[in-house]
């Protein structure tokens, strides 16, 4: 967010007094947005905002620098946080616990937007039961190459497989290329059984629509297909929740869709500027998503039926790590995006007569999750080039640590 000296504003927000630091700070450049715009526009969708936020614990996925700079993820609910922001303390997989932000009302959306958030990104599971989902989430992730069409195509047969597992899916844009299919469950499951629910949902998928879409983990063996992500069920993994703005230079917005739009509707068409006027007009089109909890029985019958998935192949590496069936090459590991655009960029002017031979899918810029921002990693699948032509590994372009100089409670420093 750029640099400015403007006063703090004060809000009032059903009595809770809110401060805004820097309100005319701008935020979106190319539509002129500003940081109290933002916060403007959850307050005209906070039902809806809250509806899919409020009441589970949220990473905070902070700003400090713009949308043009990479985020960093904030666990930890601050110190100094207000009384009308309550809290939770979740236990991570890695031994680690943190006790993370749980919002209530339109007074915590506005406080956690003055934290530099753009995003929502709450766990599945309520306050009250930290153990127990009652979301499952379905995110339809295209591959490069993928238009529209075929995600909805996909879209409508995850539908279909969850109305003939007596479950109710509920589509929104996921504010960027895909969408997601929000399911309410009873809190009744576990982690593994929810994300096992999931997975089984993704394979069906899969074997009814082939080649459109695809529940094979490992990326570079999905081709041009929508990637349905099972995974985003995991314990620990957050996605951007209803009415989400996301760091896009159009301030695209995370909508929730009737299905009878789905077809017809576009991402780029919702944006902060666009979706509060949908909202005063429509509504919401999820109000019904807390009174349509099904069960997973269906889901799990299934998961017995097509029994265990598929592992893909391991070994072979003398770290012991997975190799791939694909003949892959790294080309880059950097800090942020551009820098990875950039590597390789140089590397296609290195390799033309390769880049000619290409899909778009055979190319893999991949965002991961560091200690506590993302950092990319840049891969080329070498499928379609003819095997004496394909280049070999070479020295990383860039060759960026996200480890280096970091330390864990119990692990040696060497």
């Amino acid at each position: 967010m750029s640099p400015s000296k403007t006063p703090a504003e004060t809000l009032d927000i059903d009595g809770h007094e809110v401060r805004i630091s820097s309100p005319d700070k701008i935020v979106f450049p190319e539509p002129g947005i500003t940081k109290l715009d933002i916060v403007r526009y959850y307050l005209a969708v906070a039902d809806g905002a809250l509806r899919g936020a409020a009441g589970r614990p949220m990473v905070l996925k902070r700003f400090p620098k713009g949308i043009d700079a990479e985020p960093f993820f904030q666990k930890r609910v601050p110190e100094n946080h207000p009384e009308f922001i309550d809290t939770a303390t979740l236990h991570y997989a890695s031994g680690t616990s943190a006790e993370e932000a749980v919002i209530r009302d339109a007074a915590g959306l506005a406080w956690v937007i003055n934290l530099g958030c753009l995003d929502l990104n709450p766990h599945p599971v309520r306050a009250e039961d930290l153990d127990r989902p009652d979301e499952l989430r379905i995110d339809l992730d295209p591959m490069p190459g993928v238009d529209w069409s075929q995600i909805v195509d996909v879209a409508f047969v995850a539908r279909e497989v969850l109305d003939d597992v007596g479950l109710v899916g509920w589509p929104k844009t996921s504010g960027s290329r895909g969408m997601h299919i929000l399911v309410r469950i009873e809190p009744q499951w576990d982690y593994k059984q929810v994300r096992l629910a999931a997975e089984t949902l993704a394979r069906e998928v899969e074997n009814r629509a082939p080649g459109l879409a695809t529940a094979r983990w490992w990326k570079e063996e999905r081709g041009e297909s929508v990637f349905v992500d099972f995974n985003q069920n995991a314990k620990d993994r957050t996605v951007a929740s209803a009415y989400s703005i996301r760091p896009l230079p159009d301030a695209r917005v995370s909508t929730p869709l009737d299905w009878d739009e789905v077809r017809d509707r576009r991402p780029a068409e919702f944006t902060v500027l666009t979706v509060p006027e949908r909202f005063a007009a429509l509504g919401d089109p999820h109000a019904g998503i807390d009174d349509a909890v099904g069960t997973l029985d269906g889901l799990l019958r299934l998961a017995e039926d097509l029994g265990p998935a598929e592992k893909p192949p391991r070994g072979g590496g003398i770290d012991g790590r997975r190799q791939s069936t694909m003949p892959l090459i790294e080309v880059a590991r950097t800090k942020t995006k551009p820098e990875a655009l950039d590597a390789l960029e140089v590397w296609k002017s290195r390799h033309p007569s390769v880049v000619a031979e290409l899909h778009p899918a055979d190319v893999l810029v991949d965002g991961m999750r560091g200690s506590s921002s993302l950092w990319y990693r840049v891969r080329v699948n070498l499928q379609h080039v003819p095997e004496p032509d394909r280049p070999p590994q070479e020295e990383l372009i860039a060759d960026y640590d996200p480890w280096a100089g970091k330390t864990w409670p119990g692990r040696p420093t060497g």
